[in-house]
C-alpha cells in the first residue's frame, strides 16, 4: 500500500471527506502525542483538537483548545477528570464526515454536531489506568475514590456507544477493551523513529557499556525507585533519564545508595540516544500498555531487561532481545543482568524493525479506508 504524505504530492486520505482528530490534553511530545502526530501527517486536512495544550508542549500544527484550557483546571489533571466527558460533548458544533481520537482517558467519548452519518474511530493507548486498573496505577487507589470511579466507568461506557471501530497499541490493550468496555478492536502498534536510534552517535562509537539505563517519566508505577534497588543489588552504576514527580523522593533514594547513580533531566532526542547506546542494558520493570522506550532501546542494540507482562511480552523476545523477570524483586533482575553477554545485538536491532513509523502509518491508512471507505 502506497501511505499517502504531503511532502510526495499523493492524495491524502479522505481528501473528499470532513476530518477532525482529537487528542486528550497535549504535553511535551511523548508516545501518545508521537502517534497523534503521525496520524495527522495522514490527514493534513484534518481539523485537529485537544483538551489543552501545556506550557512546554511544542508542536508545528494548529491545535483547537477546549474551553477546558481557560480555566485553572487545566493545571490539574484529577480536578479536570469528572469535566472531562462533557467537554468531549461541547468542543464544537461543527459537523464531521469522521472524527478519530486519540484516547488515554475519555477522548474515545468525543461526538461533534448531530450528524448520524459521521463515522467515529478510536486509537486507544490504554483505558484510563487510574479509573479501570488503580492495581496498576495508584493514583487510583484510594479507596475514597472508589465512588467516583465507579461513577466514571459507568458514563465512559454510557458515552462510548457511538463509536464504530476501536484500534489498541498493543494485545495487553486489546484485551482491555474487551473486558472493561465490551468492545472488539483491531491492534496497531505505535510508531517508533527507529531509524533515528539505530544510527549510532560518533560520541559513543568507541565507548563500552557501562551502566544500566532507566527512561521515562518519573511516576509511581514505572518503578524506577524498583531501578535504583536493583542497581544496588547488581552494584553496578545506573542512569536515570526523565523527569516527574518523583524526582525529589528518587533522589533521596540514591543519597542512600553506595552505586554511581546519574540523573538526567529531560534529555534532547540525541542525548536519549548516546544514553541507549552507552548502556548495558535498558531496566524496565513497570507494567506498561506497550512501551515505546523498549523499542527505541533495541534500535540502539541495547537488550531490555524488565517485567514480563504487558506490552513487553509484544516487543522483547526472552533470551533473544532481552530477558523478562516473572517477578519484581531485586534479586530476580541479577541472573539476567549477568547473561547480557548471551545476547546478539544484531537481533535485538533487528527487533526493533517491526515498529518502525512506517509500519504504523500503513497500518492506520489500511483501517481509515476499510471503516471509512474509498476517498471520496
Amino acid at each position: 500500500m502506497t501511505v499517502p504524505s504531503p511532502a510526495t504530492g499523493v492524495r491524502p486520505l479522505l481528501a473528499g471527506q470532513s476530518v477532525a482528530l482529537v487528542h486528550e490534553w497535549f504535553g511535551a511530545t511523548g508516545g501518545s502525542e508521537q502517534v497523534f502526530l503521525s496520524v495527522a501527517e495522514l490527514l493534513p486536512h484534518a481539523e485537529r483538537f485537544v483538551l489543552w495544550k501545556d506550557d512546554d508542549a511544542t508542536v508545528e500544527h494548529d491545535l483547537r483548545e477546549s474551553w477546558l484550557s481557560k480555566t485553572p483546571l487545566r493545571r490539574s489533571k484529577a480536578l479536570a477528570l469528572p469535566l472531562m466527558p462533557l467537554t468531549w460533548r461541547t468542543l464544537t458544533r461543527d459537523r464531521y464526515d469522521v472524527v478519530i481520537s486519540s484516547s488515554h482517558a475519555f477522548a474515545h467519548t468525543v461526538k461533534l454536531g448531530d450528524s448520524p452519518e459521521t463515522r467515529y474511530l478510536s486509537y486507544v493507548h490504554s483505558p484510563a489506568r487510574y479509573v479501570w486498573s488503580p492495581e496498576l496505577d495508584q493514583r487510583g487507589a484510594q479507596p475514597l475514590l472508589a465512588p467516583m470511579r465507579k461513577a466514571l466507568q459507568a458514563g465512559e461506557r454510557r458515552l462510548s456507544r457511538h463509536v464504530h471501530s476501536y484500534a489498541a497499541n498493543s494485545r495487553e490493550v486489546q484485551g482491555r477493551i474487551r473486558r472493561y468496555w465490551d468492545r472488539d478492536a483491531r491492534v496497531i502498534n505505535p510508531p517508533v523513529d527507529v531509524d533515528f536510534f539505530a544510527n549510532a552517535p560518533n560520541v559513543v562509537k568507541q565507548q563500552g557499556r557501562d551502566y544500566l539505563l532507566g527512561v521515562g517519566r518519573w511516576i509511581s508505577y514505572k518503578r524506577f525507585d524498583l531501578m535504583l534497588e536493583i542497581a544496588a543489588e547488581a552494584r553496578l552504576p545506573l542512569v536515570l533519564a526523565g523527569s516527574g514527580p518523583e524526582e525529589a523522593a528518587l533522589r533521596r533514594q540514591a543519597e542512600r545508595m553506595d552505586v554511581p547513580i546519574t540523573f538526567e533531566i529531560r534529555p534532547t532526542k540525541e542525548r536519549l540516544r548516546e544514553l541507549y547506546w552507552g548502556a548495558m542494558c535498558l531496566l524496565y520493570p513497570g507494567h506498561e500498555d506497550f512501551g515505546m522506550i523498549p523499542v527505541e532501546a533495541q534500535a540502539c542494540r541495547t537488550p531490555v531487561v524488565g517485567l514480563g507482562r504487558g506490552g513487553l511480552l509484544e516487543t522483547v523476545t526472552s533470551g533473544e532481545t532481552g530477558f523478562l523477570v516473572d517477578a519484581n524483586e531485586p534479586i530476580r533482575y541479577l541472573d539476567p543482568i549477568r547473561r547480557l553477554p548471551e545476547i546478539s545485538s544484531d537481533a535485538v536491532r533487528t527487533n526493533a524493525q517491526r515498529f518502525t513509523a512506517e509500519a504504523f502509518r500503513a497500518r492506520v491508512a489500511a483501517w481509515l479506508l476499510e471503516e471509512c471507505g474509498a476517498d471520496a
